[in-house]
C-alpha cells in the first residue's frame, strides 16, 4: 500500500489509504506497529469502505518533531484535514483500534461523539488505568524516574528476573516486558512512545454514556489466553455501554490483528449489536 503524508507543524504524518467504498474506516495500530498492520484487510473492505490508517508518532514512517506530547485534539484536526479532502463519503466514522490504538479510538469517541458510527476494539488498552503507566507518564517525578530507568535499567532487570524466579509475575508478562526493554533502542522507544501519547486518557463512564446516548455499536474482541490485556476489562466496559456493546472471545493471545482472524474482524464491522 502506498504511503501518503500530511504536514503538521514541523512534522510529517504518514498514513495509508485504500478502498473506494462510501463508509469511512479509521484504523489505529498497536504499540510498535504501524498503519501497514491493517493491510491484510484491504481486499475484504475495499468495496464498502475507504480506509485510513495513521502512523502514530515514533511509529512507522511518521517523522515527529514536536517533542514528547501529541495532543488528542491535534489528532482530531489531522483526521478532519484528511477526511475533508475525500469526496463522496457517508457522514460519520467507523473506527478500528488494536491494543494501544484502542485507547486512541476511545479518546476520539470522547472528543467527537457525533462522528462515531461504530467502534471495533481488539484487545484495547485504555479500559483500565495501569498505575505504573500513570505514574510514569502523568507525574513529573515518575516520568523522570522512568527516563532514568530506561537509560540505566540494571535495577529493573534484577527486580523483574527475581519476581519471575519467585513466580510473582506471569511468564507471558515477563517475556512481553523483556521484549520491550532488552536493548537500549527498545528502551528509548518505550520512553518516547509512552510519553508522547500520555494525553490519550479516555474517561470510560463518559464514553459509555455517549455510546448509549448515540446508540453507537461497540464490538470488543479479546484473546482467551491474553495475559497482557485481559478480557475482564472489556466485560466491565460492556456494562457501561449496554445494550450497545458486544464482547467476543477468540482462541488467541494478545496478537489479534492477523489474517487468521479476518472473518471475525470484518464481521464486527457489519453485525448488529442488538
Amino acid at each position: 500500500m502506498p504511503r501518503e503524508f500530511l504536514c503538521f507543524k514541523s512534522s510529517r504524518i504518514s498514513y495509508t489509504r485504500y478502498g473506494t467504498g462510501p463508509r469511512l474506516l479509521l484504523c489505529f495500530h498497536g504499540y510498535g506497529e504501524s498503519a501497514a498492520s491493517f493491510g491484510f484487510l484491504e481486499e475484504a473492505l475495499e468495496k464498502d469502505f475507504t480506509v485510513i490508517a495513521i502512523d502514530m508518532p515514533y511509529h512507522g514512517d511518521t517523522e515527529w518533531d514536536e517533542g514528547l506530547f501529541f495532543d488528542p485534539c491535534d489528532l482530531l484536526a489531522l483526521l478532519h484535514e484528511i477526511v475533508d479532502a475525500l469526496p463522496g463519503l457517508e457522514d460519520g466514522w467507523w473506527m478500528l483500534g488494536y491494543s494501544m490504538g484502542g485507547r486512541i479510538a476511545l479518546q476520539l469517541v470522547e472528543l467527537a461523539p457525533e462522528k462515531v458510527r461504530r467502534l471495533v476494539l481488539l484487545a484495547p488498552d485504555g479500559l483500565r488505568v495501569n498505575p505504573w503507566y500513570w505514574i510514569a507518564t502523568q507525574t513529573g517525578w515518575g516520568n523522570r524516574f522512568f527516563r532514568l530507568t530506561m537509560r540505566k535499567p540494571g535495577w529493573f532487570f534484577f527486580f523483574l528476573r527475581t519476581a519471575n524466579g519467585l513466580r510473582l509475575v506471569n511468564p507471558s508478562v515477563y517475556k512481553f516486558t523483556l521484549n520491550y526493554i532488552d536493548d537500549a533502542e527498545a528502551r528509548r522507544l518505550l520512553y518516547t512512545r509512552w510519553s508522547v501519547t500520555r494525553g490519550f486518557q479516555p474517561h470510560l463512564r463518559k464514553i459509555g454514556a455517549l455510546v448509549r446516548e448515540r446508540r453507537a455499536p461497540v464490538h470488543l474482541l479479546y484473546g482467551r489466553y491474553d495475559r497482557i490485556i485481559r478480557c475482564e476489562r472489556g466485560e466491565r466496559f460492556r456494562h457501561l455501554c449496554a445494550p450497545y456493546c458486544r464482547l467476543t472471545i477468540l482462541p488467541a493471545g494478545h496478537q489479534l490483528l492477523q489474517p487468521k482472524f479476518i472473518e471475525v474482524i470484518v464481521s464486527a464491522l457489519y453485525l448488529p449489536i442488538i
